[in-house]
């Protein structure tokens, strides 16, 4: 909760400081003893931080559980953090300085208390959770270090930005190096984080792809450090991607396990994240499909995005397919079809989206192969490939590549499109489609791959 709170300066300042106070008393774990202050101190062991483009991360590493407070002051900025029943662990030293944190300071008020003081950049907005353990990490305790959005001034509507100028654009694909940051994904026998070789093929493959004509690559993630799932698809809608690719590496407990898997979501996954987009007020003004839904009313706004979910699934399970193969053709793959599940980083509703476990990190041979540079290159052409194929046989009307078509031109029948659509789309009849592919009836089955003429 946030709530005013007065408070008057002592040595004689005679005036009154207001500041909004943000008071979160968090207890870790329901059934943690209750019993808390009779128990022994809870270590700090360790404070790290994370730096990333939108915030910084500072991670409090916890010997068990703990009951805090935190708040913030002005003049200087600082967020302070009480945390009852714990002290600082032997050995234990202050973060250098690094992003919005300025310096961090700490003392013991009471024998059951300890106070952190970070020292911030001005108008820093702290945002705070709990971490159980996972793994090889206990308990931890994550403030996220924002900058302040000002309150009382008018926001800019909500809009997506053009992704080039003039009459032919560019196919963005949006890069997401899975993981990072405080979270290293799945780690192999000798050692190998899957953030790391996640963000060297991402790398990899957006050199590639800035290399191949009518194409630019994004980068959700340049560095090393943790987004959000939900905010690495955001971005990619944003920049009006095409596509989105999320790259991960695979990991299973038995060892022997390898080959490449590519992944699309599930229906069902797209059923419940449309019933979040619809009942969720702050995603009414977004653009679906290039369709705002804030002045639709419900049943409108719900044909337009089962519309556009539908198409979107659709062109992922085609494009997801093409790349596929392509990764078929340079080593092995762990299923020779299309995987589907529920996997947050893919619900974009109008943004195909496809996810690719390059290989097995858990395997002792693959881990090998994906520290290696050049592997990471074969692989990053493999997916570049798939991605081509599929955009030379599908292209947005508006792009480069539509206007400079491969020879012969291509169309790859993605689920739930019609003969008709597929001819609108190429500016082309209809009759025509017909007779370049010797079809009797509009009947096509998704993966088809269609001929199509020259523009008439």
């Amino acid at each position: 909760m946030r709530f005013p709170v007065r408070l008057r300066s002592n040595a004689g300042m005679g005036r009154a400081l207001w500041l909004r106070m943000g008071t979160l008393w968090v207890l870790a774990l329901a059934l943690a003893p209750a019993a808390t202050s009779a128990a022994a101190p809870t270590d700090v062991r360790a404070v790290r931080l994370w730096e990333s483009p939108e915030y910084t991360r500072t991670v409090f590493d916890l010997g068990g559980v703990v009951e805090y407070k935190l708040f913030t002051l002005q003049n200087p900025d600082r967020v302070v953090l009480d945390l009852q029943g714990a002290k600082l662990a032997t050995g234990y030293s202050a973060p250098k300085p690094h992003g919005r944190v300025l310096g961090l300071r700490s003392g013991q008020p009471t024998v059951d208390s300890l106070r952190v003081v970070i020292d911030v950049t001005p108008g820093t907005r702290p945002k705070s959770f709990l971490l159980p353990p996972v793994g090889k990490k206990n308990h931890r305790l994550v403030i996220d270090l924002y900058p302040r959005v000002a309150t009382g001034a008018a926001q800019p509507a909500r809009s997506v930005p053009a992704v080039a100028s003039g009459p032919l654009r560019d196919v963005v694909i949006a890069i997401d190096a899975g993981h990072g940051g405080e979270d290293p994904g799945a780690i192999g026998a000798k050692g190998t984080r899957e953030k790391n070789v996640t963000l060297a093929v991402a790398r990899a493959l957006a050199v590639a792809i800035d290399a191949e004509p009518g194409m630019r690559a994004l980068l959700v993630r340049d560095g090393d450090y943790f987004i959000p799932h939900k905010q690495r698809y955001q971005k990619a809608r944003d920049a009006r991607a095409d596509l989105f690719v999320s790259i991960h590496a695979d990991a299973f407990t038995r060892r022997a396990a390898s080959g490449s898997s590519v992944y699309i979501l599930s229906q069902r996954g797209a059923s419940s994240e449309a019933a979040r987009w619809l009942a969720a007020s702050e995603n009414q003004s977004d653009l679906v499909g290039g369709v705002s839904l804030d002045d639709k009313d419900n049943t409108l706004a719900a044909v337009l995005l089962d519309l556009s979910q539908g198409a979107t699934l659709g062109a992922s399970d085609a494009v997801a397919a093409s790349v596929l193969r392509s990764l078929a053709r340079v080593g092995k793959v762990h299923s020779r079809n299309v995987q589907r599940a529920n996997f947050v980083v893919l619900r974009s509703p109008d943004v195909p989206s496809i996810l690719v476990e390059t290989a097995f990190i858990s395997n002792p041979a693959e881990e090998r192969r994906l520290n290696d540079p050049g592997h990471q290159r074969v692989l990053a052409k493999a997916m570049l490939d798939g991605i081509r194929d599929y955009f030379h046989g599908s292209p947005p009307p508006d792009s480069w590549i539509a206007a400079h078509p491969q020879r012969p031109r291509e169309h790859i029948v993605a689920r739930g499109e019609s003969l008709s659509l597929i001819a609108m789309r190429h500016r082309i009849s209809l009759g025509e489609l017909r007779r370049v592919n010797n079809l009797s009836t509009d009947m096509v089955r998704a993966g088809t791959v269609l001929r199509i003429p020259s523009e008439s």
